[in-house]
């Protein structure tokens, strides 16, 4: 096993000694005397073990390493003196040193230190891998650990750092702020402000002045100069939502913002320069805006950079009762309510509706129940007629689609003859001037064979997914709620 050592030691013969005993186990070593070369030589390169004696000539080892655990944690300690007391050892061990071993000691007891410590290390780094591999049921305001829902959490964490534009696209509902926030606050920018802007909620005439500002005088009302949102979110983001609503004029100038960081009020001459890192969102296909000449092509490229697509709740599966059961709980403590649990009957319910308004449709539904109610278990009988009607509406539909049959008339076609002919695999059946055509093999339901297709896809892409969604010509965000899909019906 190869790993990288420093060893502190201010006597140069024990110092020789011990580089010995650690190039023995596979060590890398560095020697210093001295404390200050000790952090010189940590801040250069980050080693696996760090020996480090207490009593040094110029500071203590117990000082390097508190330093050690503030800035390095990552790096595996083991103490060593000639001085060695109980006490020592106990403060030594609680600032987060590995082991405490008295001068002088042979090789296999620092051997058997060694090993120890290099074996916790790569037992944490395991249990760290398999926590970091766990699905996420919170992140970053987000509720759900769908498949669906892993891949916008993988892509925001990829994200997050980078300067480049992010297009998030969804449908009403879906969490497309919550996105914007996401990256914000996941990414080194999140001490910075995160200044937020609806494009369609602004007067046409008022939106510019919200974006760049302007100066006082510009216009009827403007009796002070005032920073728009540019100006408050330097060196922050600017989440931009239903951008598709936005003048073409109005892209024009925007489009040279995001090109310069450079802008000016509204009634100014001045230019400005700001860092902004920019988020932009909407519900529409922002391709098709551009091919019927709504949204300019050039604006498209420059903040389609980074498309992250928000699934509707509908194909979140599970999903929807961990959020459900959250709210409850939130709005059950804002109202004074004792509400706990969803019955079986609501839970079965809030998973067949589709949820046409998603997320936030959701958040009305929960909020209304816990406001006009006073229960423990949330029943049938509270929930809006909308939900509980379009849920049944399915089945009643079938059964009022077939029509009655007459006892009589059924007797008579079953006694009637039947003309059966072959041709080509197809058996055509002829009952009274009706032909119906039924193939030899077994017909499959279209999803299972969907299913067999896409497992097939996977299969012969060695189970890269987003190879196999290009073969397919799906997006990956497809298949991985497809495969949910079928995880959360047992398929």
């Amino acid at each position: 096993m190869g790993f990288s050592a420093v060893l502190v030691e201010d006597s140069m013969s024990l110092g020789a000694l011990y580089s010995e005993y650690l190039c023995a186990e596979g060590a890398e070593v560095t020697h210093v005397n001295f404390g200050e070369d000790a952090l010189k030589e940590l801040a250069r390169k980050q080693p696996d073990l760090l020996v480090l004696d207490i009593k040094l000539p110029d500071m203590s080892g117990m000082d390097i390493l508190t330093r050690v655990q503030q800035d390095y944690p990552g790096i595996t300690v083991i103490m060593i003196t000639a001085h060695g007391t109980i006490d020592l050892a106990v403060d030594a061990m609680r600032a987060g040193a590995f082991d405490f071993l008295v001068k002088p000691f042979d090789s296999k007891r620092l051997a058997i230190t060694v090993r120890n410590a290099l074996k916790q290390r790569d037992l944490l780094a395991l249990v760290t891998n398999y926590e970091n591999s766990l699905p996420k049921s919170n992140f970053h305001g987000f509720i759900g650990d769908s498949l669906a829902m892993q891949t916008v959490y993988n892509t925001i964490d990829c994200v997050a750092n980078s300067k480049a534009s992010v297009f998030v696209m969804g449908e009403s509902g879906t969490g497309k702020e919550v996105c914007a926030q996401a990256i914000h606050e996941a990414g080194v920018r999140s001490e910075e402000p995160f200044i937020a802007l609806n494009c369609a909620s602004i007067p046409k005439d008022l939106i510019e002045s919200e974006i760049f500002g302007h100066t006082k005088g510009a216009f009827t009302g403007a009796v002070s100069n005032r920073d728009g949102a540019a100006t408050r979110a330097d060196g922050g983001t600017l989440f931009l939502d239903e951008l598709c609503e936005m003048d073409m004029e109005l892209q024009s100038k925007l489009l040279r913002f995001i090109q310069t960081g450079v802008f000016q009020r509204v009634g100014g001459s001045k230019e400005e320069k700001v860092d902004v890192r920019f988020i932009s969102a909407t519900n529409r296909d922002p391709w098709k805006e551009v091919q019927e000449g709504r949204f300019r092509e050039d604006l498209y490229y420059r903040l389609h950079v980074i498309p992250i697509e928000l699934p509707p709740l509908r194909q979140r599966g599970k999903d929807v009762m961990l959020i459900a059961k959250k709210l409850l709980k939130q709005y059950s403590k804002e109202e004074g309510k004792s509400f706990k649990r969803f019955s079986t009957e609501v839970e079965r319910c809030f998973i067949d509706y589709a949820w046409p308004g998603n997320v936030r449709q959701l958040q009305n539904v929960i909020r209304q129940i816990v406001v006009l109610n006073i229960a423990e278990d949330v029943s049938l009988t509270m929930l809006p007629a909308q939900v509980t009607a379009a849920v049944s509406a399915p089945s009643n539909n079938l059964a009022t689609s077939i029509p009655a049959v007459n006892p009589a008339e059924l007797d008579a076609n079953l006694a009637a003859p039947i003309n059966a002919g072959h041709s080509d695999g197809i058996v055509v059946l002829e009952q009274n001037s009706a032909v119906t055509e039924v193939s030899d093999g077994e017909i499959q339901p279209l999803w299972l064979t969907e299913k067999i297709t896409i497992e097939t896809a996977i299969e012969q892409c060695d189970g890269n997914i987003p190879k196999a969604a290009a073969l397919l010509d799906v997006s990956p965000s497809t298949i991985y709620r497809k495969k949910q899909q079928w995880e959360d019906k047992g398929l």
